[in-house]
């Protein structure tokens, strides 16, 4: 076993707020990460900042807080960074496979940490990972990842007309509910749905018979706390716990508007954190911009 500093040269990164960055319009920009877990961390395309050059492709960026400590990736374009993240540089060539490996080794380590208490910055550096001599032969076999690296599945770029489209309060066009406490020890086993606040599993974390505090059907359901801004569509009857919001629409909804809305909720996410909650007064007050007809009301045929 090796000491990861003694395989990459380790440092932080931008340290940048994305709401202080320009969306960039086209390909000369670079690839912003965020300490999301999904994605590849990548939030969206940013213009040049200043003289800041960005960090080079193939570097592995490594978060250090945020609701998934140490998510690991290996970046394919030129990036910035989010604040807590750290930057992998190998001080040898290591082949993608190689990376990749050291990536998922790195994540083994995640129980280690916790993003309350002993988050992963002082001691991360030494944590221990199998050394080059020590890879298994398997990550030695050459696998064909150009395809994912640099050819895109779809040949042409997807564009959406936003001109007509128009910034709403959440509380415009929801009905923002607050979630009801139950713990493990009052659950009684079920077959209703219990939501809590996870990105995994549309957010069911259990089913229980509990029915006291049951939300409807056809609503969308949004994490505040622990997995922020992980938005579901709930289809069935549900209880969700008091760290999650549930929005009831005030327009016509369908599962395709749904999951549509639910994507760009989730966009939101990195607007906040452990200090800053997003919770109903602060959804209530939020905007988001969707299409509209004459009535300024969201419009599925527009989405």
């Amino acid at each position: 076993m090796e000491k990861l500093k003694n395989i990459f040269d380790i440092q932080y990164g931008n340290q940048f707020d994305f709401s202080k960055m320009y969306v960039s319009e086209n390909d000369s920009g670079a690839n912003f990460i965020s300490r999301s877990s999904q994605n590849n961390g990548f939030v969206a395309k940013v213009e040049r900042y200043e003289d800041v050059e960005p960090f080079e492709a193939g570097l592995i960026t490594v978060t250090m807080g945020g609701s998934y400590l140490l998510a690991s990736f290996v970046q394919s374009a030129p990036f910035y960074t989010a604040q807590n993240i750290k930057v992998l540089r190998p001080k040898k060539n290591l082949t993608i496979e190689e990376k990749l490996f050291y990536c998922s080794a790195i994540e083994h380590n995640r129980f280690r940490y916790h993003s309350h208490s002993r988050e992963a910055n002082t001691t991360f550096d030494d944590i221990l990972v199998p050394s080059l001599d020590e890879l298994p032969k398997y990550v030695q076999k050459k696998q064909n990842y150009d395809m994912f690296l640099q050819k895109p599945f779809l040949d042409k770029k997807p564009k959406i007309n936003v001109n007509n489209w128009k910034w709403f309060r959440y509380d415009e066009i929801f009905d923002i509910k607050k979630g009801k406490r139950l713990t493990k020890a009052n659950m009684i086993d079920g077959n209703i749905n219990f939501i809590g606040a996870t990105k995994f599993n549309n957010g069911i974390t259990a089913q229980i018979a509990n029915d006291s505090h049951i939300h409807s059907a056809n609503t969308i359901t949004v994490s505040y706390n622990g997995s922020i801004a992980e938005a579901f569509y709930q289809k069935e009857p549900f209880w969700a716990t008091d760290d999650v919001n549930v929005l009831y629409p005030k327009f016509k909804l369908n599962p395709f508007i749904a999951i549509f809305l639910c994507t760009l909720i989730q966009m939101e996410k990195y607007r906040y954190n452990f200090g800053l909650k997003w919770d109903k007064e602060n959804m209530q007050q939020s905007k988001i911009k969707l299409p509209i007809v004459s009535e300024n009301l969201p419009y599925s045929k527009s989405i």
